[in-house]
């Protein structure tokens, strides 16, 4: 009797729902069917058109800064892309150029304007899931050309 009872709990925890969560894959970092895959900046980047927007998953790594890793790629000072979409994982720290500091975690929606420079906070990456129509983004969203408090 007791070996029975050994062995079923042995056979429990090769089957734990802890231990398939180890072996299963990551599904928000997947490869997406059919997505164009870039590297910019140290953040991997998968497009996907869909009518005349892009639905963008951006992987930012942990350590990541705007400042430090897409400055020296862009030429500008600040980041001037306008950003709307789901923060899925992680956290980011939003710095304007007027001082203005706005931080997002997971699991949240955000709006960030042109103007800014950004970091990821902590460890684990940020993970952005993202919606815009290119250079048109702040005109089709509404969104001021750059940060201003009203």
């Amino acid at each position: 009797m007791a070996r029975k009872a050994k062995q079923a709990t042995s056979a429990r925890r090769k089957s734990s729902p802890a231990r398939r969560a180890r072996k299963a894959p990551d599904t928000l970092l997947a490869d997406i069917p059919g997505a164009e895959r870039r590297e910019v900046g140290h953040v991997r980047l998968d497009v996907v058109r869909a009518g005349d927007a892009r639905v963008k998953r951006e992987i930012y790594p942990p350590g990541f800064r705007w400042s430090s890793d897409m400055k020296p790629v862009t030429g500008t000072d600040l980041c001037m892309h306008a950003h709307v979409g789901f923060l899925a994982r992680g956290e980011i720290h939003i710095e304007y150029a007027d001082g203005c500091v706005v931080e997002f975690k997971a699991p949240q929606v955000v709006a960030i304007e042109p103007g800014h420079d950004g970091r990821v906070v902590g460890r684990e990456p940020a993970v952005l899931i993202e919606f815009d129509f290119e250079r048109d983004t702040v005109r089709r969203l509404g969104m001021p050309e750059r940060h201003r408090h009203e």
